[in-house]
């Protein structure tokens, strides 16, 4: 017998899952992101990471929303002017970026900048993300990816000790 998702962090993993993205994926985004400054970071540290900003209720909001209304596009289920700009993923629209900075800020201005990186290269699942393959929409979806990754990155750098101020021996 399947268990029924009864809490809003299960469906959320749930509807990741549901559209293709594991957390072994956004973690390997997280690796992408900070294997220049944290030495020896294991994917097993980047998980539990991205695991930590998925138990955030705003990041569970966050991906709910989106990816909801990345599905109602998909059925064309939006009022115009909104399905044709989110079925094309307007670079203008700007909500979609919205959405994932409310991510990102949980864990300050490196958040910021690892989204920005993130979002501009689409290295890994962000690449099929933003495929705009016909039929199949993530306008919310890569952006709320990228930005978990960019918060779980950051949360790591946080813990990280600030080499300049490590006195030598």
């Amino acid at each position: 017998m399947v268990k029924p998702i009864t809490s809003l962090h299960d469906r959320a993993i749930a509807l990741l899952e549901q559209r293709g993205v594991s957390l072994e994926a956004i973690a390997n985004l997280v690796i992408f992101l900070q294997k220049d400054y944290i030495r020896d970071l294991t994917l097993a540290q980047a998980r539990e990471s991205v695991q930590i900003v998925l138990r955030k209720r705003e990041v569970q909001n966050a991906l709910i929303t989106g990816i909801q209304l990345d599905i109602a596009a998909e059925q064309h289920q939006l009022i115009e002017p909104l399905q044709t700009i989110v079925e094309n993923d307007e670079g203008l629209y700007g909500v979609d970026e919205t959405m994932a900075l409310s991510i990102v800020d949980l864990y300050g201005s490196i958040g910021f900048t690892n989204y920005g990186y993130i979002d501009r290269l689409k290295p890994g699942i962000l690449k099929l993300l933003n495929a705009h393959e016909p039929g199949i929409i993530h306008t919310f979806l890569d952006d709320l990816v990228g930005a978990v990754a960019a918060a779980a990155a950051a949360r790591l750098a946080h813990g990280e000790p600030d080499e300049a101020r490590t006195p030598d021996k």
